[in-house]
C-alpha cells in the first residue's frame, strides 16, 4: 500500500510511516496543484495533508485505491468531505496534537490584549517611552467567556480559573457535571455577551458559526470587552469588527485566522491599532508540529494495517479494542443485510435494526452500517461501503432505524433485521453459537431456524409433505451438489415449510428448472456470503 504525504509533516512521522511493513511513504517536495497531482494518485492508498493542499473531489474521483485522507491538524476545510463519503473514503483529522499550542496562544493573546503588550513594543522600537498610553487591565477577577468547551477550550478554561477569572461556557453539547469538573458556569450566548470581559471562540466553521459574532452581537457586549479568535477564520464578521473597533463598540480583539488567508497585504485589519494579529500560529510549536505528524501518520497506519479508526470526521471511531470486539457483528450485520435483500422484499421503505441481549451494549453505527451495506449492496455491487452507507441510503430514500430491545429470548446476543415496504414485512435475525461466536441465522420471518451463513445456501419454500427432502438430495445429487448443513422448519403440520441448504455449488439453470416443476416446491432463491 502506499502513502502519499502532500504537505510536510514533521519527521517524526514520517519515520513511523516507513518504518511500516507492506506501507511505500512518497514524500513530495512542494505543494502541488490538482493537475499536478492527478498522475501522483493512481495507486494511492492514502494521502495525508496539512492546509496547503486541495483534496478536491476530482482527486478523490480519480485516485480508485483511496482509502483514507488523513489532515495534520484540525480544520479540513481544503478536503472535500461529501465527495469523500459518497466515495467511500475515511478522512480522519488530529485534533488533540495542537491542544496546548493553541490554547497557550490564546492565552498569550489575552494577556497581551489586557496590557497592550505588541502595541507597547512598537512604541518602544520607535524611541518612545509613552507608560500612560498604554495602561492595561488585570485578567484577575474578569470575566471569561469560552465558545466551544471542546479539547482546546477546556484547557484554556482551566488556565483562566487558575488566574482567578470567572469563567462562563456556551456549549450545547457539555453535560453539567463536565463543566462542573472544570469549573465554569453553563451560560447562553446572550448571557456572555452581557456579562464578558473578554471572549475566546473555540467552535468549528460550519453554516451556523459562520459569522455568528457580527454587528449584532458587538451590540450586546460590554465596550470594555476584549475578543479572541485562535479557531477558524470566518466565525467573527471581519469587517464588522473593524467597524466595532473604531467606534468603541469593544476594546480590542486578537486574531490568529482570518476569512481569507493569507491575510491580504492591503487589508483593513493591518492598520487597527487595537487588533492583534498573528499569522494562523496556532499549531507552530515544535512539540505541535511533532504530535500532528505522528498522529496522522498512526491515524493512517492503524487503518490501513489494523481496521483500527480514531478522529474520523464521516466514519465513527473505533479503537483498536473497540474494533475488535465489534468486528464479528460487522460479519453477521453484513450477511444479515444481504440475506434480508435475497429474499425478494420489492420498495423496501424502511429497515428496522434491532439490538439485542450483549449487542446493546456496543455502539450501533459501525453494525448498523454493515447491516445496510449488506442489504444495499447486493443490488449496488462495489459502489458502496461503509463510509458511503448512509449517504447511498439517503438518495434511495431508504429510512433507517435502530431498536435496542429488552425482549428474553433464548440467545445472549442477537441482531434483527426487518424490512417494511407498506404493509409488507419480512425479518431475518442472527446470533453466535458456541465461545468462538459462530455465526448463525436463527429466525426467518420470526420462524426459529438454524443456518450458516457461509458459501452457498440454497433456500426453498415448499409444501410441509413427506419426500421433498428425500426428492431434493436426488435431484441435486444428480446434477453433482454436494449438501454440507441442512435447516427445516414451518409454521405447522401439513402446512407451508422453509428449507434451507448449505451447499457446495451453485445449482444451474437446469437443476433448478427441474425442482420448480414439482407442485409442492416454491419459490427458491440461492444467497452465496
Amino acid at each position: 500500500m502506499k502513502v502519499l504525504v502532500c504537505d510536510p509533516i514533521s519527521q517524526t512521522g514520517i519515520n513511523h510511516l516507513k518504518q511500516q511493513s507492506g506501507i511505500e511513504t512518497i514524500v513530495l517536495d512542494q505543494t502541488h496543484s490538482e493537475e499536478e497531482l492527478l498522475p501522483l494518485i493512481k495507486n494511492i492508498s492514502a494521502i495525508a495533508v496539512r492546509s496547503e493542499t486541495k483534496i478536491t473531489k476530482t482527486i478523490i474521483e480519480s485516485a480508485q485505491k483511496l482509502k483514507i485522507v488523513g489532515r495534520a491538524g484540525v480544520g479540513v476545510d481544503n478536503i472535500d468531505i461529501e465527495a469523500a463519503t459518497q466515495n467511500g473514503v475515511i478522512v480522519m483529522n488530529t485534533p488533540g496534537g495542537n491542544t496546548i499550542a493553541t490554547c497557550e496562544l490564546t492565552f498569550s493573546m489575552m494577556m497581551a490584549l489586557a496590557r497592550n503588550i505588541p502595541q507597547a513594543h512598537g512604541s518602544m522600537n520607535s524611541g518612545e517611552w509613552n507608560r500612560k498610553a498604554y495602561k492595561g487591565v488585570e485578567l484577575y477577577n474578569k470575566t471569561l467567556g469560552v465558545l466551544g468547551m471542546g479539547r482546546i477550550g477546556g484547557e484554556v478554561a482551566r488556565r483562566a480559573v487558575a488566574f482567578g477569572m470567572r469563567v462562563m461556557a456556551f456549549d450545547p453539547y457539555i453535560t453539567p457535571s463536565r463543566a462542573k469538573a472544570l469549573q465554569v458556569e453553563l451560560a447562553s450566548l446572550e448571557e456572555i455577551y452581557k456579562n464578558a470581559d473578554f471572549i475566546t471562540v473555540h467552535m468549528p466553521l460550519t453554516d451556523e458559526t459562520r459569522g455568528m459574532i457580527n454587528k449584532d452581537t458587538f451590540a450586546k457586549m460590554k465596550p470594555e470587552v476584549r475578543l479572541l479568535n485562535c479557531a477558524r477564520g470566518g466565525i467573527i464578521n471581519e469587517k464588522d469588527l473593524l467597524d466595532a473597533l473604531k467606534g468603541g463598540l469593544i476594546a480590542g480583539a486578537a486574531l490568529d485566522v482570518y476569512e481569507s488567508e493569507p491575510l491580504d497585504n492591503d487589508s483593513e485589519l493591518r492598520k487597527c491599532p487595537n487588533l492583534i494579529l498573528t499569522p494562523h500560529l496556532g499549531a507552530s510549536t515544535k512539540e505541535a508540529q511533532d504530535n500532528v505528524g505522528l498522529e496522522v501518520a498512526q491515524g493512517i497506519t492503524d487503518y490501513l494495517l489494523h481496521g483500527s479508526l480514531i478522529n474520523s470526521i464521516n466514519m465513527p471511531s473505533l479503537d483498536a479494542q473497540t474494533s475488535a470486539q465489534v468486528q464479528p457483528y460487522l460479519k453477521l450485520g453484513e450477511k444479515l443485510g444481504l440475506l434480508l435483500a435475497k429474499l425478494g422484499q420489492v420498495g423496501t421503505e424502511r429497515l428496522t435494526i434491532t439490538y439485542g441481549g450483549l449487542a446493546t451494549e456496543l455502539p450501533g453505527d459501525p453494525i448498523a452500517r454493515s447491516i445496510i451495506k449488506g442489504f444495499l449492496g447486493a443490488a449496488e455491487g462495489e459502489e458502496i461501503n461503509l463510509v458511503n452507507v448512509h449517504s447511498i441510503a439517503k438518495e434511495r430514500g431508504l429510512i433507517i432505524q435502530e431498536v435496542k430491545s429488552n425482549e428474553q429470548v433464548d440467545f445472549r446476543e442477537w441482531l434483527q433485521i426487518q424490512a417494511c415496504a407498506g404493509d409488507e414485512e419480512i425479518s431475518v435475525a442472527g446470533s453466535f453459537f458456541g465461545l468462538a461466536q459462530h455465526p448463525r441465522i436463527v429466525r426467518l420471518n420470526s420462524q426459529p431456524v438454524e443456518i450458516i451463513p457461509d458459501g452457498v445456501l440454497f433456500m426453498m419454500e415448499n409444501k410441509d409433505t413427506p419426500g421433498i427432502v428425500g426428492h431434493l438430495g436426488t435431484v441435486l445429487g444428480k446434477y453433482g451438489i454436494n449438501i454440507a448443513n441442512m435447516s427445516l422448519c414451518r409454521d405447522h403440520k401439513g402446512g407451508e415449510a422453509l428449507t434451507a441448504l448449505n451447499i457446495d455449488s451453485i445449482p444451474n439453470s437446469e437443476c433448478l428448472a427441474e425442482l420448480e416443476t414439482d407442485s409442492n416446491i416454491g419459490t427458491i432463491r440461492i444467497v452465496q456470503f
